[in-house]
């Protein structure tokens, strides 16, 4: 097998820094192109992190460069045509969130991905933050008992400036499904169906609370259930502060972290001691402590939310290398394009 694989980029938009730091520093990848119809953002993204070469077609850069691996970073309403091309071209395709605009879409892509031999990875870097590894392992070893609850929360001001709240400049996202909300849901679902893979019924609240005709939705929450598991969904742009919350609560203790400031918390009751939630938070602060100077330390080596994005990012060069799997399979992805597809149903709605 190749020691390296050559690397292609399409689009140089924020999130690009960090797939093209990660091309810029990996052992495993050659980064030989990047792509942009803005040929001056491209040669700049080229420069920084040693491209070997800029384009501003995608189908060109595939015809003449040949790479086995493309990140497509572009709006989502293109990534179906872009991933396509890709796929068919021989290239394996690591696309950021949402995959596709609809559940049927994505579906097409992976019907396409799996005719060429080739693998279609979407993008759920949040799955890999320490934090959420750290709370899987918990479940995994038994220690939270069997999962009852998982609630996940973003919190986010996006009608309050930024790249979604230009009324004379919109947002590709507006135009997705669910507006605004579209550009996180696949985080939301991705970190619910870790723990919770399946679910028997959703029921879905979609609401504008700030009005007008730039954003659909600026707040969703929803409830899944599976048995006597049941997930609440959250996203809100109307509290503070900023949080990205994520419980996972089970038959004999919790665990919950904000990956946007990182820590982890775990509560596991002391049976038969009267002041175990008192006895229980004193244990707990010695982490709450540790996480303070933690906090501070990723602060000072600017470490960001993002930091499971090279995680997933190594761990899938790794895996396509060595001829395996990469660690965001099929299921990973249709589980949670199924979950998003349920909470935008129609007849899911309240």
């Amino acid at each position: 097998m190749a020691t390296k694989l050559k690397s292609a980029v399409i689009g140089t938009g924020a999130i690009s820094k960090e797939h093209l730091s990660f091309l810029a520093s990996c052992d495993r990848a050659h980064l030989k192109s990047v792509c942009d119809l803005s040929k001056a953002s491209a040669s700049y993204a080229a420069e920084r992190f040693g491209a070997d070469s800029i384009y501003t077609d995608y189908r060109q850069m595939l015809d003449e460069i040949k790479p086995d691996v493309v990140h497509i970073l572009t709006p989502p309403h293109t990534h179906k045509l872009i991933a396509s091309y890709c796929l068919e071209a021989g290239a394996h395709v690591f696309c950021e969130k949402p995959i596709a605009p609809t559940y049927d879409e994505f579906q097409e892509l992976w019907a396409l991905a799996k005719s060429h031999n080739r693998w279609l990875i979407e993008n759920q870097n949040y799955c890999f933050n320490e934090t959420i590894l750290a709370i899987e392992k918990l479940v995994a070893d038994g220690v939270l008992g069997e999962i009852q609850e998982v609630s996940v929360r973003i919190a986010l001001p996006v009608r309050d400036g930024g790249v979604f709240a230009d009324e004379n400049l919109p947002n590709p996202i507006h135009k997705m499904p669910a507006g605004v909300i579209h550009d996180f849901i696949t985080h939301l679902c991705s970190l619910i169906v870790r723990f919770i893979p399946e679910f028997d019924r959703v029921s879905a609240a979609w609401s504008n609370h700030g009005g007008g005709d730039l954003f659909k939705y600026d707040d969703l929450d929803a409830i899944a259930i599976a048995g006597s598991s049941h997930a609440r969904i959250r996203f809100s742009a109307h509290t503070s502060p900023k949080a990205f919350n994520v419980i996972v609560r089970g038959s004999k203790g919790y665990a919950e972290t904000d990956l946007f400031q990182p820590y982890l918390r775990c509560v596991i009751p002391r049976a038969g001691e009267l002041l175990s939630p008192l006895i229980n938070h004193f244990v707990n602060g010695c982490d709450l402590v540790g996480a303070s100077f933690t906090n501070f330390r990723n602060k000072i080596m600017q470490k960001t939310p993002y930091e499971g994005m090279h995680r997933l990012l190594d761990q899938t060069y790794a895996a396509l290398i060595d001829g395996k799997a990469p660690p965001i399979s099929f299921a990973d992805m249709e589980r949670t394009n199924r979950l998003v597809n349920a909470l935008l149903s129609e007849a899911n709605r309240v």
